[in-house]
């Protein structure tokens, strides 16, 4: 039956103060009653055995320092009361205490049973096998039946096949009638003196040092004092090794913070150690500080991905930006098509789009020449995925410095310390929706521009602009020579230098370049359209990159959570997020009195024992 954590509050909180022994019986039936133990509780049930103790500590004139526990009666076979459980708890509660080297083991047999058959003298040799520390003790001789008095002297004097290194005591213990008229030490010792003077113990030659209560705590002296002599040492060391430790956990837990000033220092402090660290993984300097949360923890090189994911949305714009890509064949209907979807289209589908513009465009201009308003249209409708790839390489950014501030927070901020985690992981979830709100706002007013008439100085434009021409041009002229080589010089063209022959070649060449003015207008507007992309696209990537990601998602980063921002918060607040656990209090409170109690120890333990 697992005991709950109230139960548990219980008993250890649980302290009496007797002024008589007679108030004894009164605390086990209330302590069993809080162990749960059978027969003591409201409703008859729970555990035949409990693995708590009843510590008694008996101060008085009289006595040796000397810990005795009580341990129950070795059980052999299970009954109605008690089951197999029971019979292991047993047998595991007695040896956790015999394997122990410190343990001195008084191992107490009844007079009228056979010593040889008793399990404890069993487990007693198992645990101390050079009988070191196990002391016999033969009770209740005033129960055995007549004749038996040799057979337990035999035992006593250590001579029957059982042997004890230390031997065994033969004592006597008061009575039921006895223990009523409340008798005294020393009466007790001078009425147990009197039952070993009768002829039939006097007769049996028996060691009268080993006979009697007086004796066996005489002689538990003598052995507990070579005892602690021999265990001192291993004792000091434990007690060390249990400090350093304690010391180490309480360091481990950092400095108290009662007060809205040691909250504040701590959250400074703790502050400054994710500013450096935020630091370092924005400049890309990972070698300057934690060096092993760069190393082990995957995805901290947070700089190094925000460029990864730059360079991934600038090639994605290249290669899917356009509403129609110029390729080898349709493998998309324009009609059905969403808005953003993306549209591989030949030369010949990418100039029937731009007549279609052209031709709904129209105004008072002449033919061969097309309206201001084309390649704005034109632009506007082949930069339609724009928005939707800007907008997602934003949310894959924001992903990407939400997780590395939850593996930051917990890299600077210890595991139990679950409830700030989740405070300053609220506070830097907080600002990062605030910049990624920025961020789309910013983002917005770039795609606004966009929408607005093209407009560049970008000299790359022009240049673009009369390669395209120059190419045009050169292909027309070459088509008109191919034509006028087949059909006027029979395959075969050889001009002579001489005026006839250059003027004739000039006007066969001439009466083949045929100009479809509308033609040759669309074509021009789709030459502008491919230079005035590039460079807006470039323009646009770049913008993104520094204008809405840099500007809004990464450079308010540091200010989220520093030490300015702790100087702005107000003593409530601070005590609200940095205030240290309740749980956390108590177990420093705990451990600090744990040390001190060390410490104590081991300057007791210098001095001599007397």
């Amino acid at each position: 039956m697992p005991q709950t954590q109230e139960i548990q509050s219980t008993l250890t909180s649980y302290r009496r103060v007797l002024q008589n022994i007679n108030e004894l019986p009164s605390v086990i039936q209330q302590v069993s009653g809080h162990m749960q133990i059978r027969g003591y509780t409201e409703d008859g049930s729970g555990l035949a055995f409990a693995p708590d103790a009843l510590r008694i500590e008996i101060t008085g004139p009289i006595g040796i320092h000397l810990s005795v526990v009580d341990l129950p009666g070795l059980i052999e076979v299970p009954d109605d009361n008690r089951d197999d459980d029971d019979v292991n708890a047993v047998i595991n509660m007695v040896t956790a205490y015999l394997q122990s080297s410190r343990t001195i083991v008084l191992a107490v047999v009844q007079a009228s049973n056979d010593v040889a058959t008793q399990k404890i003298i069993r487990l007693a040799r198992r645990y101390d096998p050079e009988g070191q520390r196990t002391v016999g003790i033969i009770t209740k001789p005033d129960l055995i039946n007549v004749g038996s008095v040799s057979r337990i002297a035999l035992t006593a004097k250590n001579q029957d096949t059982i042997k004890l290194k230390l031997g065994f005591f033969l004592v006597k213990n008061p009575s039921p009638t006895e223990i009523k008229e409340q008798i005294t030490m020393i009466s007790r010792s001078q009425r147990e003196l009197q039952f070993f003077s009768a002829p039939e113990w006097t007769s049996q030659q028996l060691d009268m040092n080993r006979v009697g209560v007086d004796k066996l705590r005489q002689f538990l002296q003598v052995l507990l004092d070579s005892h602690i002599e021999k265990e001192l040492p291993k004792v000091r060391e434990e007690i060390k090794k249990s400090l350093t430790t304690t010391e180490a956990q309480l360091r481990s837990m950092g400095d108290a913070r009662p007060t809205p000033i040691h909250v504040r220092s701590f959250m400074t402090s703790l502050s400054m150690k994710y500013y450096e660290l935020l630091q370092a993984a924005l400049n890309g300097s990972y070698q300057s500080i934690d060096a092993d949360f760069f190393t082990q923890v995957e995805s901290s090189r947070l700089r190094a991905l925000i460029q990864q994911i730059n360079t991934e949305f600038a090639k994605h714009m290249r290669d899917h930006g356009e509403r129609r890509k110029s390729g080898t064949a349709s493998t998309l209907e324009q009609s059905n098509a969403s808005s953003t979807a993306q549209l591989m289209v030949t030369e010949e589908q990418m100039m029937t789009w731009v007549r279609e513009v052209y031709t709904r465009t129209r105004g008072k201009e002449l033919p061969g020449n097309h309206n201001s308003a084309l390649l704005a249209e034109l632009f506007h409708e082949q930069s339609q995925r724009w928005a939707s790839i800007a907008k997602a390489h934003v949310g894959a950014i924001r992903e990407i410095i939400s997780q590395w501030t939850e593996k930051a927070v917990k890299n600077v901020i210890r595991e139990d310390e679950d409830g700030l985690r989740r405070e300053v992981g609220s506070i830097l979830q907080d600002s990062l929706d605030s910049c990624e709100k920025l961020a789309l706002e910013e983002l917005n007013k770039l795609l606004e521009d966009e929408r607005r008439s093209p407009l560049t100085y970008n000299h790359y434009y022009t240049d673009n602009i009369q390669k395209a021409r120059g190419d045009m041009q050169k292909a027309a002229v070459r088509n008109a020579i191919n034509l006028a080589k087949e059909q006027d010089w029979n395959g075969k063209l050889h001009i002579n230098n001489d005026a006839w022959n250059i003027e004739r070649f000039v006007l066969a060449v001439e009466s083949r370049i045929v100009v479809d003015m509308d033609e040759q207008a669309c074509k021009e507007a789709l030459t502008q359209l491919k230079a005035y992309y590039k460079v807006a696209r470039k323009t646009f990537i770049d913008n993104v990159a520094r204008q809405v990601i840099e500007r809004h998602m990464i450079s308010p980063l540091p200010q989220a959570f520093c030490p300015t921002s702790i100087a702005q918060l107000s003593d409530e607040e601070l005590l609200r997020i940095g205030s240290e656990p309740e749980h956390e209090a108590e177990r420093r409170t705990k451990l600090t009195n744990m040390a001190q109690a060390l410490r104590q120890s081991l300057v007791d333990l210098q001095r001599p024992v007397y």
